[in-house]
């Protein structure tokens, strides 16, 4: 009791709790208000990625980003809410045309539709996925051998942007000899001036899936889904460069360790075994 102006008046003692006690009155672990919530840094990140994309396409919305960065479409408007991002808009009115709705955003055809791949290095599958390590993305881009279904070519980047799938497409021309196609789905990246001139310097022909026709290239979408089950947790390494060794060390596997069902033996010597019967073929002639 104290007394203010001539009254007493009850004063309330505030007691310190321990982190131990409030936890227990909260109903929760003790860790649990230690814990730092992962959301921001990883907003933050997807921000960065955003970027990116816009920095090549500053006119895309939110659905044309989710499709590049391969993320949720309702992630990629979340935060571009939260951080103010917004595409470049011209200002001047055009007439609306019909024409442009679902218009195909590329003029290259399916051209290994009906092909009779018999022979390495004859159609090349490309395609990108993106790998979430802690809160960071990291995209890896690979090149598979229709035929002989070895990942040839490889590029990891921590953005996706044109020089990714470019990237992969050096490292397997560095490695190999050229192919007469390459086929992709309808990406931007796929579509892109720099792209397109290091295939037609390499006189490779380009061909894409069908609009929203993923299946169209299945034998990557099969490849990453086995690749990411397979590997196992990405966040058990410390760094990105850990991380980045061993995706490196489970493709080597892959192409010369791991037997493939459909060919009864390892990617590489299926190859190995291919050019054995045709020289064999040809000193026979």
């Amino acid at each position: 009791m104290k007394k203010i102006g001539g009254k007493k008046v009850e004063t309330i003692k505030k007691q310190k709790e321990n982190k131990t006690k409030l936890a227990k009155r909260l109903g929760i672990s003790r860790s649990a208000l230690y814990y730092k919530h992962k959301r921001p840094e990883i907003d933050l990140e997807i921000k960065a990625q955003i970027e990116s994309v816009l920095t090549d396409h500053n006119d895309y919305g939110h659905k044309r980003i989710a499709h590049e960065l391969k993320l949720n479409k309702k992630r990629i408007l979340r935060v571009m809410k939260k951080f103010g991002i917004k595409p470049y808009r011209r200002r001047a009115k055009r007439p609306f045309k019909k024409d442009d709705i679902n218009k195909p955003p590329t003029s290259f055809p399916n051209l290994v539709k009906d092909l009779n791949i018999n022979k390495p290095d004859y159609v090349w599958l490309t395609d990108f996925t993106y790998i979430k390590y802690q809160t960071k993305f990291i995209y890896l881009a690979t090149i598979i051998d229709r035929f002989t279904r070895e990942i040839v070519g490889v590029n990891i980047s921590r953005f996706h942007n044109r020089f990714l799938v470019i990237g992969a497409l050096i490292n397997a021309l560095d490695n190999y000899s050229s192919p007469e196609f390459i086929h992709s789905d309808q990406g931007s990246e796929y579509d892109s001036i720099d792209f397109v001139d290091l295939c037609l310097s390499s006189a490779i022909k380009i061909s894409m899936s069908t609009k929203g026709s993923p299946w169209h290239n299945g034998h990557q979408e099969s490849f990453f889904g086995r690749f990411k089950n397979e590997f196992g947790d990405f966040n058990r390494f410390e760094t990105i460069g850990e991380l980045v060794e061993e995706i490196y060390h489970q493709i080597n596997y892959y192409n010369h360790n791991r037997l493939h069902t459909s060919l009864k033996t390892t990617p590489n010597q299926f190859r190995i075994n291919y050019q054995l019967t045709k020289r064999s073929r040809d000193t026979l002639c």
